[in-house]
């Protein structure tokens, strides 16, 4: 392939260096064939000219006395020019008086019409020369002198011509091969040997390699230079990213071990909540239900109250520990992604709902599927979180509407729940995915804080968003998006 290239360039400048001596060549020939033709025609005329000025003025006396043989005589001159083919005399009235020709035929002499101005006239034809010129004697016209001519010379004048541009365009062409050689290695060899290297750059990602100086100052080396300039440049910036890259690994490799180290403590806190923590509140709440059923008779109103109260916080921690777990699992648990429907997991939730609280008027549509890609058991947990919000914050709602859809916004698949309940501030959207921050009161509407903090860790680990909108008694909207599946 190498090989190809340079003998291709090679090629290329040989034949341009052909081209333009062949064409050069050619229009300083046909420039001098021109000016031969032209030169040649003005002397033919000039010669028949002066022979028609030298035949008219010795045949002039012959006219007059009317003796043909003595213009004959003079006539029969022209056997010394091979180039004449015909000439006579005519008189005045255009009677021919004298004829002379080469082969010994007559020929009828056809004598143009001359202005009263013009003393003589030429004209070519393609193959002959004719000139008719005016004997004149003491102002008086007395007849005419007709002279043809062949153009035979021409044509042994254009052959020589071609034969000599010929010679001469061989040569040429012959010296620009050997010019184009030298011209070759000095411009050639070098852009090869630079097409040679880039291709090896290319595929062997190898930066070090240089080009060869030529030693010149021509443009060719100016390339070669700014060639080799990039490669250096090309260099140091390879390698300050295998730099930046080993750095960069090294970092994800330290932060890799910190995450690790912070997940065996997140599992190491979690086990602790779920055994060290529950241990205490299950001794609490079993002796406050022994107060209560064995010793109830002996405590006041002030006192049941009082163990009640204790029992009511003694629940209250163990929901928020099973909810801080539940939060740890999201982030620390397995994933398994399938295509999943998420608008039948909501209407089973939905049906789930309206068992649990069967006198309460709800209105859910849902669209007949809307299919997503990600783990079936977290995309449940966060459909029943959504839901379920959605169903607490409209219990004051006689007819209540929940909706679960999906649409498309910038190109990007959008899902949503949406409800008509009591909404919140739009100012305080932001806290509402924090764990344990509430917009409104336990007293107003039961709850921990915890289930949207889990569902914008489910949708996190979806590689998606999550945002809501609202307005105070005009409901809530929740959006989430999660990530495509890709091939």
């Amino acid at each position: 392939m190498i090989a190809q290239r340079k003998q291709s360039i090679s090629t290329k400048l040989t034949m341009m260096n052909i081209l333009v001596s062949g064409a050069a060549l050619l229009l300083a020939c046909a420039g001098f064939f021109a000016y031969d033709q032209i030169t040649f025609r003005e002397s033919l005329v000039r010669t028949l000219s002066a022979q028609g000025q030298i035949i008219g003025s010795n045949s002039a006396s012959a006219l007059l006395f009317d003796d043909p043989q003595a213009a004959l005589n003079t006539l029969s001159a022209l056997k010394s020019f091979p180039n004449i083919v015909s000439a006579g005399i005519l008189t005045a009235n255009r009677q021919t008086f004298a004829q002379y020709s080469r082969d010994g035929e007559d020929e009828l002499l056809n004598v143009p019409v001359l202005r009263d101005d013009q003393a003589e006239a030429y004209r070519f034809g393609s193959t002959h020369l004719i000139l008719v010129r005016k004997i004149v004697l003491d102002q008086k016209l007395i007849g005419f002198v007709y002279l043809r001519a062949d153009l035979n010379e021409r044509a042994v004048r254009l052959r020589r011509y071609a034969l000599i541009a010929f010679g001469v365009l061989l040569l040429s062409l012959l010296l620009a091969l050997l010019v184009s050689s030298a011209f070759r290695k000095s411009v050639a060899e070098p852009i090869t040997a630079l097409a040679e290297t880039a291709r090896s750059v290319s595929r062997n990602r190898d930066y070090s390699v240089r080009v060869a100086p030529t030693g010149e100052r021509d443009e060719v080396a100016v390339l070669i230079d700014a060639f080799n300039e990039m490669l250096r440049e090309i260099q140091q910036r390879d390698r300050a990213l295998r730099n930046a890259r080993d750095e960069l690994e090294q970092r994800v490799s330290d932060r890799t071990h910190d995450l690790v180290s912070a997940n065996r403590e997140l599992e190491a806190f979690s086990y602790s909540v779920s055994h060290d923590l529950r241990g205490p509140l299950e001794v609490l709440n079993g002796f406050s239900y022994m107060l209560m059923t064995k010793h109830a008779g002996q405590l006041d109103s002030g006192g049941k109250e009082s163990v009640e109260n204790i029992r009511t916080a003694a629940r209250r921690m163990s929901e928020l520990i099973d909810d801080l777990l539940n939060l740890s699992r999201m982030t620390t648990s397995t994933m398994h992604r399938e295509r999943v429907d998420l608008s039948a997991f909501a209407r089973s939730i939905m049906e789930d709902l309206c068992r649990e609280a069967p006198s309460r008027q709800v209105d859910f549509v849902a669209p007949e599927s809307a299919e997503a890609f990600g783990d079936p058991r977290l995309l449940r947990i966060m459909l029943d979180n959504l839901l379920r919000n959605a169903w607490k914050y409209t219990s004051r709602r006689e007819h209540a509407h929940i909706e679960l859809g999906r649409e498309t916004k910038n190109g990007r698949i959008v899902y949503f729940v949406r409800d008509d309940g009591s909404g919140f501030d739009q100012r305080s959207a932001d806290r509402l995915f924090q764990p344990f921050q509430r917009l409104h009161s336990a007293a107003e509407f039961p709850g921990n804080g915890i289930g949207l903090a889990t569902v914008r860790r489910i949708v996190q680990r979806h590689g998606g968003e999550v945002w809501a909108e609202g307005a105070v008694e005009k409901g809530a909207t929740f959006y989430f998006t999660l990530e495509s599946r890709t091939s």
